[in-house]
């Protein structure tokens, strides 16, 4: 298995700023696909970007097209979000997750097998 810690999170003025990183550690980070989702307060959990083991192709969610950019670093066992123009319906708990294969789909949560504890982003208007 593989265990992944997200790091990053922190308050920011809308139009700002911040990188999230989610660290990996167990099995090769480098076979597993990556994913980065987000729970706001009274929502679902939702699919906001996702990069593939070799980190060749990338998805995003419309919402965050654009704006955040997904990308991985197999040396270092991690993975990151940087996000940009940040607006304040990007307020939420982000979570980084590992996929060996996106069996159900990139964007569908059940693709995931292991799963960060979250950090939290806050955008202030």
């Amino acid at each position: 298995q593989v265990r992944v810690e997200e790091s990053g999170g922190g308050l920011v003025q809308a139009g700002g700023s911040l990188r999230l990183s989610c660290a990996a550690s167990g099995r090769t980070f480098s076979s597993y696909n990556m994913g980065w989702f987000r729970q706001a307060p009274g929502k679902d959990r939702e699919f906001v970007a996702a990069i593939s083991r070799s980190g060749g192709t990338t998805y995003y969610a419309d919402s965050v097209k654009g704006r955040f950019t997904i990308s991985r670093d197999n040396a270092k066992d991690t993975v990151y979000l940087q996000m940009s123009s940040l607006k304040p319906e990007d307020t939420a708990v982000y979570y980084c997750a590992a996929a060996q294969t996106w069996s159900t789909g990139v964007r569908r949560r059940d693709s995931y097998t292991y799963w960060g504890q979250g950090t939290q982003v806050t955008v202030s208007s």
